[in-house]
């Protein structure tokens, strides 16, 4: 979505509702759990980032991602990864217990609203990207460079662990 004029104000993603009501900003961009709440907080859609990025490129948008340093080498890369996907699946298999362990980050959250967070989160885009993720990571990647978001170009490697 593109507001021709637009100045962006950094703030805090905890924040930005207190800014647009205290009219210190004209709109705000939530994230987290605002995905969930702008409504009850009485605030106004203006444009789903998410809905508007399908619509324009047919990926899923990318929300979050582990990293690892390459120059810890594939070893330690490879036991990062295997860690990592070992607690993702075990989350996934223990739905129930794995929120009531996320409930205490919920901030206020009621417990179905927090499912619901989790599960925007937690899915089967966790366990493996696939292509479409993989290629919807690298065209973000690639736009954020090209309007000057990030310094340089960023080529993701993928690690297979299985």
């Amino acid at each position: 979505m593109r507001v021709p004029g637009a100045i962006p104000v950094v703030i805090p993603f905890d924040k930005v509702g207190d800014a647009v009501t205290a009219r210190e900003v004209d709109a705000g961009v939530v994230i987290h759990e605002g995905q969930l709440t702008w409504k009850e907080e009485g605030f106004r859609l203006l444009g789903d980032l998410g809905a508007l990025w399908t619509e324009e490129t047919g990926l899923p948008l990318p929300l979050g991602g582990n990293a690892v340093r390459r120059d810890l080498g594939a070893e330690m890369i490879g036991k990062v990864s295997r860690a990592l996907g070992r607690s993702i699946e075990y989350s996934l298999a223990h739905r129930e217990e794995a929120l009531t362990d996320a409930m205490r980050f919920a901030r206020g959250l009621p417990r179905e609203k927090a499912d619901r967070f989790v599960g925007m989160y937690v899915n089967e885009w966790t366990r493996a990207y696939g292509e479409k993720g993989r290629a919807a990571v690298r065209l973000l990647l690639d736009r954020a460079f090209e309007c000057g978001a990030i310094p340089s170009r960023v080529t993701p490697e993928w690690v297979e662990t299985e």
